[in-house]
Parts: C-alpha cells; sequence; structure tokens
C-alpha cells in the first residue's frame, strides 16, 4: 500500500531494521534495566566509536509480532498512515561473536520504552536500525569533561572504556534519585561526582550549576549530554560565555522535559 508523498525536504533513508528478539533483561538498579537483543540479523552491526546510537522499533503492546514500517522520505510510517514507536537509545555492549546487544533503559515511569522493557521477555519481538553517530575521542585532548543525567549513563560509561588510561577524566552525573547511582568502570585519573536532581526545577539543573562554576582549560575537552533545555544553557555557557572552541566541546540534547524521558 502506498502512502502520501512526503511533506518538506527529502531525508537520507537511515540504515535498514534489523529483525531482532529479546534474549533476556537484567536489573542492574531500582532505576536501570538491561534488556538484552539478538538475533541472525545482527551479523555485520558494528560500533564504531563509543557513545553510538541505535533507533529502536517497538511493538504495540501486547503484540507478539512487528512489522517494519516503511520511510517517506522525510519519517517513518506504518502503512496506515501512523507512526511507529520509535525510541533513540545508546546501546552498552556489543558481543558480535553471540549476535547480542545490551540496552539499558532508565525506567522514568509509565513511558512507552519503560514500559517494553518492564515487560520484555524472550522472544519479545523488536527491530533495531543503526547505529548512528558516536564520539570520535580526540587525540589532542590534555583532558576530559563528561556531564550527563541517567540517559547518558551508557554513553559516558563506553567513552570512560575508550579513552586512554593516561588520560584524566572528570565525570559528573544528575540522577533522579540516589538509587540511580550505578557502578562505572574502574579507571585510573578519574574523578567522579554524582548530582541529585533539584527538588524543585526542571532536571538538569545541578549539572548546569556545577558545569557553571567549573573551571575549563585549554587543554580540556568537554562532552554533555541530557535533558534538552539543561544541555542548551550548558552549550550557552561554554560556547557562548567562555567561547571555548566548538571543535572541543560535544553537546547533545538525549530528551525533553515535559515528554516521555525515554533516552536521546
Amino acid at each position: 500500500m502506498s502512502g502520501p508523498p512526503p511533506v518538506g525536504p527529502v531525508r537520507r533513508e537511515p540504515p535498514r531494521f534489523r529483525q531482532l528478539s529479546v534474549q533476556r533483561t537484567e536489573e542492574l538498579g531500582p532505576r536501570l534495566l538491561r534488556v538484552t537483543v539478538g538475533g541472525g540479523e545482527l551479523s555485520g552491526f558494528e560500533l564504531p566509536d563509543p557513545a553510538g546510537s541505535v533507533r529502536l522499533l517497538l511493538p504495540d503492546p501486547g503484540a507478539r509480532s512487528l512489522t517494519t514500517p516503511r520511510w517517506d522520505g522525510n519519517e517513518f510510517r506504518r502503512d496506515d498512515g501512523s507512526r511507529p514507536v520509535l525510541r533513540t537509545v545508546t546501546p552498552r555492549h556489543h558481543r558480535p561473536d553471540e549476535a547480542e546487544l545490551d540496552v539499558d533503559v532508565v525506567l522514568h515511569g509509565p513511558t512507552p520504552l519503560a514500559t517494553w522493557a518492564r515487560s520484555a521477555t524472550r522472544g519479545t519481538p523488536v527491530a533495531l536500525s543503526g547505529p548512528g553517530r558516536g564520539y570520535a575521542i580526540d587525540p589532542r585532548a590534555g583532558d576530559l569533561l563528561l556531564v550527563g543525567d541517567e540517559s547518558a549513563l551508557p554513553a559516558i560509561a563506553q567513552i570512560m572504556e575508550a579513552v586512554p588510561e593516561s588520560v584524566p577524566l572528570r565525570v559528573v552525573v544528575e540522577v533522579g534519585e540516589p538509587s540511580g547511582r550505578v557502578p562505572l568502570p574502574d579507571r585510573s585519573h578519574t574523578e567522579v561526582t554524582w548530582l541529585d536532581q533539584p527538588a524543585t526545577g526542571p532536571p538538569g539543573g545541578a549539572m548546569v550549576d556545577l558545569v557553571e562554576a567549573t573551571d575549563i582549560s585549554d587543554q580540556t575537552w568537554v562532552w554533555v549530554a541530557g535533558e534538552a533545555a539543561a544541555v542548551q544553557a550548558i552549550r550557552r555557557d561554554l560556547l557562548g560565555e567562555r567561547s571555548i572552541p566548538r571543535s572541543r566541546a560535544v553537546i547533545r540534547g538525549y530528551w525533553k522535559h515535559g515528554r516521555y524521558p525515554d533516552g536521546h
């Protein structure tokens, strides 16, 4: 069944969807659930850089099958014209020999992604497209500042594992509740600061305040991800007020307060 022509400029079609299924789940903490997906179509999948993303196509609640949507030149649509449930996340581990990929999901209430993760059992269908761009670590970096909220934990952990041990790291993570603090990779020359989300005001305020009070030298590279308004405030501080070169700062909004905070 053909649909209406795309509205607006035609965009490049994302990588094809790979039909997979849930292999198992593992509770990493009260607010974090690991869902392992896999299947034969994961063959050939690669994650060239840390903090890369994948797009998950989720089944309708209770469905035991999944229909791949079509690309209309601007977005994915079902044959009836409706939008499928898609969420973008950072995979945590990839095991090519076992055709498995781990996806860590923050359990932010009854959101589509969290609901799917909580109800997932072995065989639950899911499809995956990607990977999207990751973070290419600049060999010129004298030290690295990583800042994010819970949605950025998988990406932060991957970057920590990829950065050479000789490069000092400062890691700042804001969590919605103290139970959101989970183990991060153990490495030398690393300072980790956990922040609690402010009791009042929008999320991200604690990490914005800390970044604004942090000295950043000419040898510091910065990576920031999390709630969109918070990272925009950090962007204004770093690139605007302090005129840090854009080549030394990667700043990404992963979700918007007021919408379902499913990931990035």
